[in-house]
């Protein structure tokens, strides 16, 4: 009798052993910020040296669109403006013939300002040297502000040729294909050969060197979750139990909405629930889609 009794309590015992259900308080699935990484120039993509599932730098070159045509525009724009600056005129050679009359008409001056000290020469020869003298002197300012004004206009003239120019370089650096950040390539869109116009698609990507876990906890937990918070995350191992992780809650929703079918909080019961972003370190088993369970500590 007290065997067959053994017997009987034995399952219960055995349950009451093993693991407990929902030993977590919240569940949800790993995401990452990721970035959709688009053409900046039209033509065709002669490189695009990437794959699925490659690790890329910030600021390394991957591929270049075809520019052969901004190119040859940017020498033509400066063939132009050479052409342009060619009919400056050359201020010092224009003007050297009359600082040469102006010289001799110095030393005229001095020379007769000497002889009528000297009673050799009558004051109005004196008047009329420094008369000569003067009238050179403006002669020498209206060329140099005739010859400063052409220049000036000539240049202004080439400053939109410039503008231009510096429009195609812009253009240049953007048909380089230069991959903006760290991370994963998730998704490549596009093949060299392929014809592109600025905005399409070229890859996608992400940094998952720490992975953000969404979860959704119920009304009683909200009050119990702060940010900074430092949590348990549970991933399912192949040995069916679990490997964890520190997760750090960087993000609680102050709305609440209705339980996503896709997702299960600790109490079924609850209908609305508060979306939670929790960051985990990476160590390179941490997938995007990945089911897992939260543990507050």
């Amino acid at each position: 009798m007290n065997r067959l009794k053994n017997l009987m309590i034995l399952p219960f015992f055995l349950m009451a052993c093993g693991p407990q259900e929902n030993a977590y308080d919240a569940s949800g699935t790993f995401e990452a910020v990721e970035t959709l990484i688009s053409a900046e120039a039209n033509g065709v993509i002669k490189a695009l040296d990437i794959r699925e599932g490659q690790e890329l730098h910030a600021g390394q070159a991957i591929g270049y669109i075809d520019s052969t045509q901004l190119y040859l525009r940017k020498l033509q724009l400066q063939s132009q403006i050479k052409a342009v600056l060619s009919k400056r005129p050359n201020v010092a050679i224009q003007l050297a013939a009359l600082q040469e009359q102006l010289s001799q008409a110095i030393r005229e001056q001095r020379r007769l300002a000497n002889l009528v000290r000297a009673d050799a020469a009558t004051p109005k020869q004196l008047d009329d040297a420094n008369a000569q003298v003067a009238v050179i002197k403006k002669q020498i300012a209206a060329q140099q502000s005739s010859l400063g004004i052409t220049s000036s206009s000539l240049t202004q003239e080439a400053s939109p040729l410039e503008v231009q120019i510096a429009q195609l370089e812009d253009e240049l650096a953007k048909s380089r294909i230069v991959n903006p950040l760290d991370g994963i390539v998730l998704v490549k869109y596009a093949e060299a050969n392929e014809t592109v116009t600025v905005g399409k698609p070229l890859y996608k990507i992400a940094d998952l060197s720490s992975i953000i876990l969404l979860a959704y906890i119920t009304g009683p937990q909200f009050s119990q979750l702060k940010l900074n918070q430092t949590v348990t995350v549970l991933v399912d191992d192949a040995e069916s139990g679990y490997r964890e992780y520190p997760g750090v809650v960087e993000w609680i929703s102050g709305k609440a909405e209705f339980t996503p079918k896709t997702i299960q909080t600790k109490d079924e019961r609850e209908n609305l629930v508060y979306a939670t972003k929790i960051r985990v370190k990476n160590d390179g088993l941490l997938k995007i889609g990945m089911y897992c369970e939260v543990r507050f500590d």
